[in-house]
């Protein structure tokens, strides 16, 4: 033990003398301001989001409804959540029950939920990464993860073509989630076992001209 603990804390020592000098500015030459036309981020966001197994359905912001409706409709959701501060008309075609979330509610009541309906904060075509900030419209982490379908609604303008633009379209401070498909995980025997931290299926509605 007496051995381990000094071969570790040696290597500790010798980082530390290759360290640069306290107060040192490090360059971060990261690249920014990368931009893809509409059609292009739009497929190559759809591309990625079909590889991580989600379903993407894209639509004119004038469907919205009738789109949510639908997705809600084909996978047997008759009970939706939905943050405080959703669009209500986005759930106008709908014929089952909305039930609006509250920071009160406790988590495990959301269990009773068919599905959720959020919007979000930005895309990243890219990665096919969807990122979620707790606005109004989007509510808290405990809405988009619990219920076993999440639809979340990206509007086409809102999605950059990577990571360094995508981030910079987030405000700083705010409680981001990051989503890449539905949950999943390979770590029993590399076997993918989907719903195990977050929900099973994630459809994605694209609003192409918002």
């Amino acid at each position: 033990m007496t051995t381990a603990r000094a071969t570790v804390l040696g290597r500790i020592r010798d980082a530390l003398a290759l360290a640069p000098p306290s107060g040192t500015t490090v360059p971060r030459a990261y690249r920014t301001g990368r931009v893809l036309p509409d059609d292009e981020r739009l497929a190559l966001f759809t591309d990625r989001l079909l590889d991580y197994r989600a379903e993407v359905r894209p639509c004119t912001a004038d469907r919205t409804a009738d789109v949510l409706a639908e997705v809600l409709r084909e996978h047997g959701a008759h009970l939706v959540g939905a943050p405080a501060g959703l669009d209500a008309t986005w759930l106008d075609a709908f014929d089952g029950e909305v039930r609006r979330d509250a920071a009160d509610v406790p988590a495990p009541r959301l269990e009773a939920l068919d599905a959720v309906v959020t919007a979000s904060a930005a895309g990243c075509a890219e990665t096919g990464t969807i990122f979620l900030d707790g606005a109004p419209d989007q509510g808290r982490r405990a809405l988009s993860l619990v219920p076993d379908l999440h639809v979340c609604v990206v509007d086409l303008s809102a999605v950059r073509a990577g990571v360094p633009e995508a981030l910079a379209a987030l405000t700083p401070g705010r409680p981001t989630t990051l989503i890449s498909g539905p949950s999943a995980t390979s770590d029993i025997e590399l076997e993918r076992v989907e719903g195990v931290h977050g929900p099973r299926t994630l459809v994605v509605v694209i609003r192409t001209d918002a």
